[in-house]
């Protein structure tokens, strides 16, 4: 992916600053941009009217902007020009089982970006955003399939949020009780990993006989998804 040049260290502000299980925080821009790179569902969230909301939405990211889908930010936008989102990209890697309920835990990597989201009007930044956002999800289809035309990106609501401040955590590893009072207990302890594969391309029902998956999503079979 063609990552910008952006300061190596993330910048720790008062809203990206680790409070509570420091040791999971990193201020390392590599491990962002793998977290990012890892995924393509984001969830971003803003306040319309008083009430907030969280919303599902695929991403894409070139190391210097995140793009999403935003008709509801949009919303936001209008009513509260200026008004900051937090998108958040999150992958499970594991259940921690511990021998105590207590110390029961999730493998994770996580980051949550905080920024004031910007409208693209431009058609074609916003065409850049949707390349982005679909070579994120699927890589090689940007030139596989049609592209939106004039009225369908005129019908887009699409946002990009500057990747200058974020957090990042992420949890590795074993149980951390095997060392304490209840490692006496005799109970088994450690980790149930969670690896997403893709599975195998499912035609669609109305598709003509003969045409078959193109090679950039039929090697994606088996694959690791994140």
């Amino acid at each position: 992916m063609n990552h910008s040049q952006l300061p190596a260290t993330l910048p720790e502000t008062d809203r990206t600053r680790h409070r509570r299980l420091r040791e999971q925080g990193s201020l390392d821009r590599g491990e962002l941009e793998a977290i990012l790179d890892a995924g393509f569902l984001c969830h971003f969230g803003v306040v319309i009217e008083g009430d907030p909301v969280v919303v599902p939405t695929v991403y894409g990211s070139d190391g210097e902007n995140l793009y999403f889908h935003g008709s509801v930010a949009s919303q936001s936008l209008t009513a509260s020009p200026g008004a900051t989102v937090c998108v958040t990209v999150t992958h499970v890697d594991g259940l921690v089982l511990a021998r105590s309920v207590f110390e029961h835990g999730v493998n994770y990597r996580s980051a949550m970006i905080y920024g004031v989201p910007r409208l693209l009007t431009d058609a074609q930044e916003k065409l850049e955003g949707l390349r982005c956002l679909t070579e994120q999800a699927a890589p090689g289809q940007w030139d596989h399939a049609r592209r939106p035309n004039l009225r369908e990106l005129a019908a887009t609501s699409l946002l990009a949020v500057s990747l200058r401040e974020a957090s990042v955590k992420i949890r590795t590893g074993a149980p951390e009780d095997g060392d304490g009072p209840d490692a006496a207990l005799g109970i088994w302890a450690g980790v149930l990993p969670l690896v997403s594969t893709w599975g195998a391309p499912e035609a669609d029902p109305l598709l003509p006989d003969g045409i078959e998956p193109p090679r950039h999503i039929a090697a994606r079979s088996g694959t690791r998804a994140g």
